[in-house]
């Protein structure tokens, strides 16, 4: 992983983004990702991956950042951070570049649209940069406690688990199937999905069949996968708009 990655700010109503280039900014991601997790969750991946800023142009402040780390062979997602919490043999048979998401967050005070699609708009740019047939990572729910989830599970459950030849194998032995929820009770309020896996899903994306709490993040992960062919027309011919 981490191939060289150049990519010019972009700009959509009132923000703009761009990767970081200096401590500076590493620091402004790192604060950020702490404010929106509520802990230091600075790793091993974040010196050699690609980090990109979203900014308000009125108060030069982050209001989203997220991590990138690109593959050109499937076995180099081996060693990355989703790794650490599910086998990927199956997906790493594939044989084109991939692009892993990682520490996607959003201010927990901003709420502008405009946001998840300019960092949507500058992924589609990275995408066709670098040829990448899949964009994956792990989504976080907030809260290392899985019931509070159960509804959310099972919507994942029922209709978005993705092919049986691609999910991730059991590899965390605090690993939950989502199939514990397929009887969850679901009330008038409907499931609470993360905001990046939401797009995901919107957009074709797939899950895996079971999810990982993380008490030190205090998160439940699960797997999620973009394949880029997956993604509706008029979806991607948007995006590739606000990739300019």
């Amino acid at each position: 992983m981490g191939r060289e990655l150049r990519l010019a700010s972009r700009t959509r109503g009132s923000l703009t983004a761009r990767l970081c280039q200096t401590p500076q900014d590493l620091r402004a991601a790192l604060a950020l990702r702490a404010l929106a997790f509520g802990a230091d969750d600075a790793d091993a991946f974040d010196a050699p991956g690609h980090h990109v800023l979203i900014e308000s142009i009125a108060t030069n402040g982050p209001v989203c950042t997220f991590r990138l780390a690109i593959s050109d062979r499937g076995a180099e997602i081996l060693s990355g951070y989703s790794a650490q919490f599910y086998d990927l043999s199956a997906l790493a048979q594939t044989r084109h570049p991939m692009i892993e998401i990682g520490r996607f967050c959003l201010h927990p005070a901003w709420h502008d649209p405009d946001t998840l699609r300019l960092a949507w708009g500058t992924l589609a740019q990275v995408v066709a940069d670098f040829g990448a047939v899949t964009l994956f990572g792990c989504s976080s729910f907030p809260g290392a406690d899985p019931a509070r989830h159960a509804q959310a599970f099972r919507l994942l459950h029922d209709r978005y688990i993705g092919p049986a030849d691609m999910i991730p194998a059991l590899k965390s032995p605090a690993a939950l199937r989502l199939a514990m929820y397929a009887t969850a009770d679901v009330d008038g309020t409907g499931p609470r999905l993360p905001p990046l896996l939401r797009s995901y899903l919107a957009m074709g994306g797939w899950v895996g069949d079971h999810v990982v709490p993380d008490p030190a993040m205090n998160t439940v992960h699960v797997f999620t996968a973009l394949p880029i062919a997956a993604v509706p027309p008029p979806r991607a011919r948007t995006l590739q708009r606000i990739a300019g």
